[in-house]
C-alpha cells in the first residue's frame, strides 16, 4: 500500500501507481485495477485561472489518509492500493489527486475506488483556493 500528499507535483504519475500496484505480492490473486487522476478543471462556473491545495498539517493528513485507505482496503477485501494527494498550485488539466486500487473482482474494487475518493475529499481537512478575474473563492474539505 502507498499513500502520500505531498508537494512535488513530479513525483508520481499515473502509470508509477500502476506499476507499483502491479509489483504487489497479491497482484496474481487480483482480476481488476481501477484507476481515478483528478485534474484541475478550468471551467466551471466560471473560469478558473488557478486553483491552490493545502492543508492545514501535511503529516497529520497523511497519517489520517492512510488509516482511513486501510480501513476500505480492509471492508472491500481488496488487495492493494496507491494513492497520492498534491499541494501546491495548479493550473487546468494538472494532476490533484491520483488512485489505484487492485482487487479480485471488479464489484468490491469498484466500491473501494469510489470510497477512497468520496471519503478523502470529505474527510481529510484539504482547503481549496480557486482563483477566477472576479477573485479568489475558498472551498473548504467536502467541496
Amino acid at each position: 500500500m502507498l499513500v502520500k500528499i505531498t508537494e512535488d507535483k513530479y513525483e508520481f504519475t499515473l502509470p508509477q501507481l500502476i506499476e507499483h500496484v502491479k509489483k504487489s505480492p497479491y497482484i496474481e490473486e487480483s482480476g481488476a485495477i481501477f484507476t481515478f487522476e483528478g485534474i484541475m478543471r478550468r471551467i466551471d462556473d466560471e473560469e478558473v485561472e488557478k486553483l491552490k491545495i493545502s492543508v492545514d498539517n501535511p503529516e497529520e493528513a497523511e497519517e489520517k489518509l492512510k488509516i482511513m485507505v486501510e480501513e476500505i482496503k480492509e471492508k472491500h477485501a481488496v488487495k492493494d492500493v496507491a494513492v497520492v494527494h498534491f499541494l501546491g498550485e495548479f493550473h487546468a488539466s494538472e494532476s490533484l489527486f491520483m488512485v489505484v486500487v487492485a482487487g479480485s473482482h471488479r464489484q468490491e474494487t469498484l466500491r473501494a475506488l469510489s470510497e477512497i475518493i468520496e471519503r478523502t475529499k470529505k474527510e481529510i481537512g484539504f482547503r481549496k483556493e480557486e482563483y477566477t478575474r472576479e477573485g479568489k473563492r475558498v472551498i473548504l474539505s467536502g467541496g
